[in-house]
C-alpha cells in the first residue's frame, strides 16, 4: 500500500528448487552425522579405524573383515552394518535428488550451468535461493543480500575491505564454490581475472573478494537474462 511492495507470483520451477535445495541439506548433514556415528564404531571395531574419507563399499570391506571377540564387539559389528545400509540409502538419495534438480534446471531453460565451475546442484541453489533475480533491481543488490559485496573499513586515515558477514549464507557458498573452481581452471575467465588481480598487489583473499564479486554479478545477469527469455515465450507462442 505504500508502494513498496513486490507482486504476487505463483509458485513455479524456482519453488520446486528451493524444495530440493532444502531436501539435499537435510541429506547431506544426516549422511555426515551417519558417517561420524561409523567412525565411533569402526574406532573400537579396528586397530587404528577409518580412513576419513569413508564410503558405505570400503566400510563394508573393512567390516567383513571383523571377526567379533564376545558380545559387545558383536553388538558393535551389527549397528555399524545397519549403519552402512543407511549411508547407501542416503547416498542414492543424493544421487536422485541431483538428477531431479539437473532435469529441473535443463527444463527451466537456464544457461547458469554454461558456465565454468556451475554444475546442476549449484545452478539448482542459485535459483531456488534467488527465486525471481528481477526481485533486485541491480546487480549491486544481489551482491549485497548474497553477502559478496565487501564491506570497507576505515582505521587510521586507510581504507581497506573485508568480507561481508551478512547476506544469505547459502547463495555466497556457492560463489566461493564456483570461484574456488575457476581459480583452479587454468583457462576459465575466472582464473584470468585473479590472476590479474594478484598483479596488481592484491593478496590471494582480495583477489578471492573479487572475483566473487564479480560472479555474482555475472550470475545475477545470467539469471536476468533467463527471466526474460522464459517471458518472451508466451508472447512467441500467442
Amino acid at each position: 500500500m505504500q508502494g513498496d511492495g513486490r507482486d504476487v507470483e505463483p509458485e513455479d520451477h524456482t519453488t520446486a528448487l528451493a524444495l530440493l535445495d532444502e531436501r539435499r541439506v537435510n541429506l547431506a548433514q544426516a549422511r555426515v552425522r551417519t558417517v561420524n556415528q561409523l567412525h565411533a564404531l569402526l574406532r573400537d571395531l579396528l586397530p587404528g579405524g577409518a580412513p576419513t574419507q569413508l564410503s558405505a563399499d570400503l566400510a563394508a570391506k573393512l567390516l567383513r573383515s571383523v571377526r567379533p571377540a564376545g558380545d559387545v564387539e558383536t553388538v558393535r559389528k551389527d549397528i555399524a552394518g545397519d549403519l552402512v545400509a543407511e549411508i547407501r540409502k542416503l547416498d542414492k538419495q543424493l544421487t536422485d535428488n541431483a538428477a531431479r534438480m539437473q532435469s529441473l534446471v535443463e527444463a527451466s531453460g537456464s544457461a547458469l550451468m554454461d558456465t565454468p565451475g556451475i554444475g546442476p546442484v549449484m545452478a539448482a541453489r542459485l535459483i531456488g535461493r534467488t527465486r525471481r533475480a528481477h526481485r533486485f533491481p541491480t546487480s549491486a543488490a544481489f551482491a549485497n543480500y548474497a553477502g559478496a559485496a565487501p564491506v570497507e573499513i576505515a582505521s587510521a586515515g586507510k581504507a581497506r575491505h573485508r568480507l561481508s558477514r551478512s547476506g544469505d549464507r547459502q547463495l555466497n557458498s556457492v560463489l566461493h564454490t564456483i570461484a574456488v573452481v575457476q581459480i583452479r581452471m587454468p583457462k576459465s575467465p575466472g582464473h584470468a581475472y585473479y590472476q590479474r588481480k594478484l598483479s596488481e598487489g592484491k593478496t590471494p583473499k582480495e583477489a578471492k573478494r573479487c572475483l566473487k564479486r564479480r560472479l555474482a554479478d555475472h550470475v545475477w545477469r545470467v539469471m536476468i537474462a533467463d527471466d526474460r527469455k522464459a517471458k518472451s515465450l508466451p508472447d512467441k507462442a500467442s
